[in-house]
């Protein structure tokens, strides 16, 4: 996997506070670095997260998710510094030290190459920008530092060139504004531990004309999230401008359309006899409706059971009888028989009643059974959306996730 692969793959996981995930990769950075420091930071705060794991398994507490968000903060910082440090080592960017200051060749390659910008740089930049005399040089440090911003996420560089947006030249503060927007779109999943970030961007720009212009851009950045809020009643379609509207229908056209290919997709691998499997799920949950659909032939029910049962396995109907299944699995699992799904689905009964210990020690078992950690997640992670549904908080789902990595 290549340095941009693994600081996307790392991108992701910091997105769900997955840290264990995101630990797995700073510590085969920390090892190429050879730096101590590093790998004690990784450490410290992998104590840390671990510690309030445990806690979490055996007490809910309201302050949990500020320390969560903490941790997470932590880490994107040192992510950040160890990104830069990693690049330099293997030369894929320059040790920057200082630049020329009445160079425009210069002001442009320091601000655009260097990933270890001083406070004394974006002081230089507040001076830059409030002077008529170097607009040139400001324009320049600001189209420079926008592209850096791209590649490598500096909080406090962010928070000078939003600083910029108000500068007595208006040209200077169009083009930071613009810059300012285009990064907070680019960078949105990180916004929720940076609020400093998002508090300045509101300051600066909130009674603007081009306020709403950034509203939209940061609105369409996440247009899926607002797809499923408009979906769930959270937001009314009238409450939303035309061009917003467009993107979610033309992406939710697009998502429907391939829906429907993959079901033709699978429908030439559904079984044409499916009395075994319908046999299987009647002995799991006999009081459900799926007897009436074998005792009067519904065709179209019984097809409908198959597809379910062959895409996802017919234990997993339990979600529309938990107290049924888990009473089944109980006796499984007292058995010889019991699989690594009957533990996995057991652990997901004893999740969704609160039992959060006793859900871990049957995710470790199905997952000690399993060949890898592969083999594990790919059975885990399909039913994360059930979870969900279930009313388990979904930053919980990838909590539990996260610690099996271990």
């Amino acid at each position: 996997m290549s340095l941009e692969d693994q600081r996307n793959t790392i991108e992701r996981a910091l997105g769900e506070r997955m840290l264990n995930h995101v630990f797995f990769f700073l510590r085969q950075w920390a090892k190429e670095l050879g730096f101590g420091p590093y790998s004690d930071r990784i450490h410290s705060l992998s104590q840390s997260y671990n510690g309030l794991f445990d806690y979490y398994l055996a007490a809910d507490d309201p302050e949990r998710d500020a320390v969560h968000d903490r941790l997470t903060s932590e880490t994107y910082r040192l992510l950040d510094e160890m990104y830069a440090a990693i690049r330099i080592k293997r030369g894929l960017s320059p040790q920057m030290r200082g630049f020329n200051r009445e160079s425009n060749d210069s002001v442009l390659n320091y601000f655009s190459h260097c990933i270890n910008l001083q406070e004394e740089d974006l002081d230089w930049l507040r001076e830059v920008v409030d002077d008529p005399n170097r607009a040139a040089l400001g324009l320049i440090a600001i189209a420079g530092l926008s592209s850096n911003l791209q590649e490598h996420f500096q909080p406090e560089a962010l928070l000078t060139l939003i600083d910029c947006t108000n500068s007595d030249s208006m040209v200077i503060a169009e083009q930071a504004r613009v810059y300012s927007i285009m990064l907070l779109a680019q960078w949105d999943l990180r916004l929720d531990f940076f609020p400093e970030i998002q508090e300045a961007f509101m300051e600066q720009n909130g009674d603007s004309d081009d306020f709403y212009m950034a509203l939209r851009a940061l609105i369409m950045s996440i247009n899926t999230n607002l797809r499923e809020m408009v979906k769930n009643k959270e937001l009314q379609e009238e409450d939303l401008p035309d061009e917003i509207l467009d993107v979610i229908n033309d992406a939710a056209k697009d998502e429907n359309e391939d829906f429907e290919t993959k079901l033709e997709r699978l429908a030439q691998f559904l079984p044409k006899d499916g009395k075994d499997y319908i046999r299987t799920i009647i002995e799991i949950l006999p009081d459900t409706w799926v007897m009436d659909a074998v005792l009067n032939e519904d065709e179209e029910r019984i097809a409908a059971i198959e597809k379910l049962y062959l895409e996802i396995g017919s234990i997993d109907l339990m979600w529309d009888r938990l107290d049924d299944a888990e009473e089944w699995l109980i006796e499984r699992l007292r058995t010889n028989k019991a699989t690594i799904k009957d533990y996995l689905n057991y652990a997901h009964c004893c999740f969704i009643r609160g039992d959060r210990m006793m859900a871990y020690e049957n995710y470790l078992e199905a997952k000690r059974r399993c060949n890898s950690n592969r083999t594990f997640f790919e059975l885990f992670r399909p039913d994360r959306k059930m979870l969900v549904e279930k009313g388990i908080p979904l930053e919980q789902v990838y909590l539990m996730e996260d610690q099996l990595l271990k």
